[in-house]
């Protein structure tokens, strides 16, 4: 990462700062982030009262809720302090690479990346990963509308 900010965020930045609140703030902590790319740590996954976790188990494709959670943390180390925060919505997924049936068997922390492609004031292209220590478990490339509800027509 170029001119990578290190200072380590935990779990309360990430509480203060993103919409997910509780136990669903699925993020550990903020490990590295920079102007185009950030890298979070998450252990939620083996939490045996994860929310995501259906019939005892948590699906790979639940690897897509946490990198939108480290997009949403990005945008908000990127927004100017006093500015309020932007509502963001995951508009579609691509090219969804699932290496893994289920993330709850991963005994390691999961590094969760996103690195922003393109983007404008209102629509971001971000390629992300989800990866632990045996490798990559999650890939994808997602399309984040910031302030979607302002973007709709009268009727």
């Amino acid at each position: 990462m170029s001119t990578a900010h290190d200072t380590v965020l935990d779990h309360a930045w990430l509480l203060a700062h993103i919409p997910h609140q509780g136990r669903m703030c699925l993020l550990e902590r903020v490990d590295a982030w920079d102007a185009t790319r950030i890298r979070c740590s998450a252990a939620s996954h083996r939490a045996p009262d994860n929310p995501l976790r259906a019939h005892g188990r948590l699906g790979a494709a639940c690897g897509i809720e946490y990198a939108a959670q480290a997009m949403a943390a990005h945008g908000a180390l990127l927004a100017a302090s006093d500015a309020p925060p932007r509502a963001g919505y995951l508009a579609s997924v691509r090219e969804v690479d699932l290496r893994v049936a289920r993330l709850d068997v991963v005994a390691g922390d999961l590094a969760v990346e996103a690195e922003r492609i393109s983007g404008d004031d209102n629509t971001i292209l971000y390629r992300f990963s989800v990866a632990a220590a045996t490798g990559p478990l999650v890939s994808g490339r997602a399309i984040v509308m910031l302030d979607a509800e302002k973007t709709r027509s009268p009727l």
